[in-house]
């Protein structure tokens, strides 16, 4: 049984990794092995964004009836005009594939940037998570309401939808490479078999004039004038959002866009525009055909065109034959669309939690993380009775967010780089994104309601981990100037280190801390000592880089550290100048006052608190040997 239990916990934790995702050079993460050209890798995000053609018009013509062709030209003016550009200035300022959500993470300070990244991916997460549910219902969707499915699946909707996330979950565990050429293979397919779909259909909507002028007659019966006409669509407009999603993914994929970063970037800027621009008009055109072609009530819950309208126009202009290979095209790319956004929260959570000490270890594996997306999204689907249209609000919502964050950090970055026109024209675009956000919530409050379950978990279950994990050794790399380890060489023998909270820095200070070790410890006027301090500069990083400088004033040799926490710095230091000396260093303290709940929580927010006891704590922790422990004295 042990080693059975054993095998299973390292194949639940295979590729687990143990670094520290911040500290990646000045140039950036690496790039991957391969690298490919931009509408290559404008495929792999066309999954996602050009897969939502299979229930984008069959949502738009149920959430705003006739005016859905005229809210869906809103929606394209505010992706082309508002999204685009926005996303264009992203790539630009993270070419690495960091996405807006490191840029607000860099424009807030400390703790207050690391509540923002909390809440966003909390929206990050309705998104990619509503994405695998709302495809897997809309696969299904598509698979029940083909004629040549078994009737015995019929009724069967939320069992399916549960295959199929059953299977996405058993293609991650098993083990799963994003595979650009079947993205290449699908997308161009799909969007093939769309073009002949939509092209018929316009054919016939213009061999019959009649059709366009009974719509066009509705439109004036039901909304008057074209002003009314206007403010009915704009109301209306935020209902179609989800249209407009795939901008923040097609950020996130930029390393694999092959050429330096000057090519990168051009070739990220291309891909955006070019999907933006193909998918504007695939948006236009099938808001149109499906308006005018099919009935009002086959849009509703239980109709034909319910989530799937360009397939029911496949089968109902260009036979069965093709419209049960439109399905599959569509099954597909649908599924594959899932996998898409498994991959991306896959990719996302290790890049953020994990560094700020706000995850488990585990965190950092494939496999547990698919388990946990997988139980999240079944309990979606069956809370949504695997219902496309009744997850379309919190998919929007989760876009949106990303959509709003993005305008909010391309608009200060542009403010803070003194380019006061570009800023405004960012503020803008921010103010009409925060339009449609704030509609589509109070429309649709399901999707601010499941991004705030996900947020509120991420938050409590962050600083749990924060707490249990806060006596780890939280330093990555160790470096010292010249002078500094001029100082660790030359020890020799018993090696002595006084801490020092430093305030005036004086020759005064220094001697009388010096008597206080001497009288306190019993040190001998003859053995050398160190003095070390540590600066804390940011508390709410988990993981830091130790930087230690030599400093010789007064005749006194100080080792300077900057850190994120104290006891972590002092104990990490004591560590490594044992290994390089061979000789266990002892250091001594001097008892701290006040409550010791207090003293816990400035070391949980400040990197301060009780440090002589979490020194000792954290070195206990790291060395189990305790011949082999550093010395920590307090009196």
């Amino acid at each position: 049984m042990v080693v059975r239990e054993g095998a299973f916990r390292a194949w639940l934790l295979h590729g687990l990794r143990h670094e520290d995702l911040k500290a990646l050079g000045p140039h950036g993460p690496r790039s991957p092995e391969k690298q490919y050209s931009w509408w290559r890798v404008m495929c792999l995000t066309g999954v996602d964004y050009f897969s939502s053609l299979g229930y984008q018009p069959g949502i738009a013509a149920l959430a705003a009836g006739s005016v859905a062709p005229v809210a869906t030209v809103l929606l394209v003016m505010l992706t082309l005009f508002g999204a685009l550009p926005v996303y264009r200035k992203v790539a630009v300022e993270s070419p690495y594939g960091q996405g807006s959500i490191a840029m607000l993470e860099g424009l807030a300070p400390r703790w207050w940037g690391k509540l923002i990244v909390l809440v966003l991916l909390g929206f990050a997460a309705t998104d990619f998570v509503i994405t695998i549910t709302l495809s897997a219902a809309d696969a299904t969707a598509h698979i029940l309401e083909n004629p040549f499915t078994p009737r015995v699946l019929s009724g069967q909707k939320i069992a399916v939808t549960l295959l199929l996330l059953a299977f996405l979950a058993g293609v991650f565990l098993k083990g799963f490479t994003e595979a650009i050429g079947i993205a290449v293979a699908l997308v161009g397919v799909y969007l093939a078999l769309n073009a002949v779909v939509v092209a018929t259909a316009l054919l016939h909507v213009l061999g019959h004039p009649e059709l366009i002028g009974n719509w066009e007659r509705m439109l004036t019966t039901q909304h008057g004038d074209p002003l009314g006409l206007f403010v009915v669509s704009l109301l209306v407009m935020p209902k179609l959002a989800l249209g407009m999603s795939g901008f923040e993914t097609g950020v996130a994929v930029m390393p694999l866009i092959q050429g330096d970063l000057t090519g990168r970037i051009a070739g990220a800027r291309r891909l955006l525009t070019v999907a933006a621009l193909i998918m504007s008009v695939f948006l236009i055109c099938s808001s149109l055909v499906t308006i005018t072609l099919i009935p009002e009530h086959e849009f509703q819950p239980g109709g034909r065109a319910n989530g799937r309208a360009l397939a029911y126009l496949a089968h109902a202009y260009l036979g069965n034959g093709f419209g049960t290979l439109y399905d599959v095209s569509t099954i597909t790319i649908l599924s594959f669309a899932g996998a898409s956004a498994m991959a991306g929260l896959i990719n996302l959570v290790p890049r953020y939690l994990p560094r700020y000490g706000m995850a488990p270890d585990w965190t950092s594996a494939v496999r547990p993380l698919v388990l946990v997306f997988t139980a999240i999204a079944v309990a979606i689907t069956l809370a949504f009775d695997a219902s496309v249209d009744a997850q379309g609000g919190a998919y929007a919502t989760g876009v949106l967010v990303l959509f709003l964050s993005a305008g909010v950090a391309v608009t200060v970055d542009a403010h803070k780089a003194g380019r006061r026109g570009r800023a405004r024209v960012f503020a803008l675009i921010t103010l009409v994104l925060a339009y449609t956000l704030v509609e589509n919530i109070r429309v649709r409050p399901e999707g601010v309601k499941i991004a705030s379950l996900f947020i509120a978990a991420i938050i409590v279950l962050s600083l749990i981990s924060r707490v249990t994990r806060s006596t780890e050794l939280r330093v990555s790399d160790v470096h010292l100037d010249t002078l500094a380890q001029e100082f660790i060489t030359e020890a020799s023998g018993e090696i002595h280190l006084i801490a020092n909270d430093p305030r005036r820095r004086d020759q005064a200070e220094y001697n009388e801390k010096l008597r206080e070790q001497w009288y306190t410890h019993r040190l001998r006027s003859a053995e050398p000592v160190m003095f070390v301090e540590v600066t804390v500069l940011d508390a709410s990083q988990f993981r830091s880089e130790l930087r230690v400088t030599g400093d010789l004033r007064y005749g006194h040799r100080i080792l300077r550290v900057e850190s994120a926490t104290v006891a972590n710095a002092l104990a990490a230091l004591l560590l490594y100048i044992r290994d390089r000396t061979g000789e266990v260093p002892d250091i001594y303290f001097q008892w701290g006052e006040g409550n010791p709940v207090v003293a816990m929580l400035r070391y949980l927010l400040f990197g301060g608190g009780d440090v002589p006891a979490l020194t000792r704590e954290v070195l206990r922790e790291a060395e189990p040997d305790a011949a082999r422990r550093p010395h920590v004295h307090v009196g």
